[in-house]
């Protein structure tokens, strides 16, 4: 029976009406879905034909590789490895705009982090991104070398769908800490180094550590420059002084006991190397945003050198240079590519025994930086080494294989475990264990901001050499760099040490007088005298007192020196 147009329609109850939705919504869904997954297919297709590899993976493995397609220019890592075969055309990348969300580089020794590191270096180079890494063991070095082919390298590269591999230096500048290393020295002063990072340095106690920001606070009121060890300890004698007590009357004191610890702490300091460390001049860390004439980023290698003794004293050094970054550069927000990448190898250093402050600034750190167009890569043998805090800030996992021989060991695998989004391609807590070398479980951010999917990734060769070059070459290519005659020598300027001591010597003397009797009133003119001294005006600037006075009035516009993270602060001498 055919109904009458002319009658209006039956009305729908609010139920029904619900249900219609609910139907129509979901076949909506079920079409963008479709639609989607074809759109990224067809353009992970598109992108592996333009870069002249075979057509993009199906299956399993070209549903991972998916969701690793990057419209943006993207950092090559590898590619998968499902039930133990390695698919050269499911690439797996980090795309450059993601890389200020930071990330973590983990496993256990021999597995393969160094080269991965080396490898993400030298493609950030390429793509004008200057880099920052510390060279703990010496061995990315060969970063400034091309590698040597060989039938393992050309293996490997033809599994990752590297088929132009060729080997290529890429410019690389040598540092030191102090000036006791074969790179090129560089210095902080005490002043800009700050309470908190200088506290983790000495090792010292919560209770120390607000005691030597207290010391800090009045160098700072005063103008007194910290710029070397020895100013820092003037300043600590005069302070446990009948006189210094008398000058910190109303903020507080320093009790004789633990300025006594702070001052061993910088004896043993300076012992293990710090007095050649701490100094002028000091590292502007505009230096390591370099390019070069040819558009490759500069990659600047840190030494241990004489610090070697002193781990800690590198890895705080290096988080001393980030907060100096993030306090000098500007917001620049979301960028195609970051301004810098900075590389934390030993991560662990950088964290173990640190107070609840120096925790909580490198969380901050970390979390604001991304806003200056910085990125921050952890390396580490265990995740569990870097706070939770910390940890929820990085975006890219890239973990090599751990190992579970102790229930310490297990017990930090179930937690690495967790930290991964749901996979149904890999049994991640055997995966973890059973990874060869050079081989890691990634997830990344994509473009949009969403996890990848969990990757086995076999990662890729780089192309530079997998070795140190030696220290005759590290030491030639410093002398060589443009850094060196900026940095090279040491400069020794009027700091607190010398305005401690004038406070003793600059005192006026009394002038002496004599009996000298009446001359005859009939003499007669003397000729005018050539001056062959000083003028009066010469005389009365030279005068001791009249100089502290300047150096005083001069330092006022410099007191309360402004600081931020940890407590860092700089006087700009430029």
């Amino acid at each position: 029976m055919t109904g009458d147009p002319t009658q209006p329609a039956p009305t729908l109850s609010p139920a029904e009406k619900a249900k219609a939705a609910k139907a129509a919504a979901v076949e909506a869904a079920r079409v963008a879905a479709e639609a989607l997954a074809a759109a990224d297919a067809a353009e992970a297709e598109a992108l592996a034909a333009e870069q002249g590899s075979a057509p993009a993976a199906h299956g399993k493995a070209g549903e991972i590789a998916a969701g690793y397609v990057s419209a943006g220019a993207a950092l090559e890592l590898g590619t998968v490895v499902l039930d133990g075969v390695t698919d050269p055309a499911a690439r797996i990348r980090i795309p450059l705009a993601t890389l200020n969300r930071h990330g973590l580089v983990a496993g256990a020794t021999g597995t393969g982090k160094t080269k991965t590191l080396q490898g993400i270096a030298e493609q950030l180079s390429a793509a004008g991104v200057p880099v920052v890494m510390a060279d703990v063991k010496g061995d990315l070095s060969g970063l400034s070398e091309p590698g040597e082919e060989n039938e393992k390298i050309r293996s490997r590269a033809a599994d990752t769908g590297l088929t132009d591999w060729a080997p290529a230096g890429h410019p690389v500048d040598f540092l030191s800490l102090g000036t006791e290393g074969i790179g090129v020295p560089v210095r902080a002063t005490i002043t800009a180094f700050g309470p908190i990072l200088l506290s983790k340095v000495l090792g010292l106690n919560n209770t120390q550590e607000s005691t030597l920001g207290l010391i800090f606070h009045w160098a700072d009121s005063q103008g007194l420059a910290l710029l070397d060890l020895k100013d820092l300890r003037s300043v600590i004698m005069h302070l446990t002084s009948d006189e210094g007590k008398a000058d910190l009357k109303g903020i507080g004191g320093v009790s004789s006991a633990t300025a006594g610890v702070i001052l061993r702490a910088l004896v043993n300091l300076e012992a293990d190397g710090g007095d050649t460390f701490f100094g002028e001049p000091e590292l502007e860390t505009e230096d390591l945003l370099r390019v070069g004439p040819d558009g490759r980023g500069i990659i600047t290698l840190f030494e241990l050198g004489a610090q070697a003794s002193r781990p800690v004293m590198f890895s705080t050094f290096l988080m001393w240079v980030l907060a100096d970054l993030f306090q000098t550069l500007p917001e620049v927000g979301d960028v195609d590519k970051p301004k810098l990448v900075f590389i934390f190898d030993e991560a662990h250093l950088l964290f173990a025994d640190a107070s609840k402050a120096f925790l909580q600034q490198v969380e901050q750190t970390v979390k604001l930086i991304r806003s200056k167009g910085v990125g921050v890569f952890f390396c580490t043998q265990l995740p569990t080494d870097v706070p939770n805090d910390v940890l929820s800030q990085l975006g890219a996992r890239i973990q090599h294989a751990l190992r579970a021989f102790t229930p310490d060991d297990q017990k930090a695998l179930n937690k690495t475990v967790r930290t991964y989004p749901k996979t149904d391609a890999y049994d991640l807590e055997k995966a973890l264990t059973s990874l060869g070398t050079g081989e890691a479980i990634v997830t990344v951010l994509s473009e949009n901001g969403a996890p990848t999917p969990v990757a086995w990734t076999k990662i890729r060769p780089p192309r530079s050499l997998m070795d140190t070059i030696g220290n005759d070459a590290i030491a030639a290519a410093a002398s060589s760099s443009t850094l060196s005659a900026k940095y090279r020598e040491t400069i020794d300027r009027e700091s607190a040490y010398e305005r401690m001591n004038a406070r003793v010597t600059d005192v006026a003397v009394p002038a002496e007088k004599f009996d000298i009797p009446t001359l005859p009133a009939d003499l007669p003119d003397l000729p005018p005298i050539e001056p062959d001294g000083p003028s009066a005006a010469e005389r009365i600037m030279g005068n001791p007192a009249v100089k502290s006075f300047l150096r005083s009035a001069a330092s006022a516009a410099g007191r309360e020196i402004s600081r931020s993270i940890f407590g860092t602060g700089r006087r700009r001498r430029r």
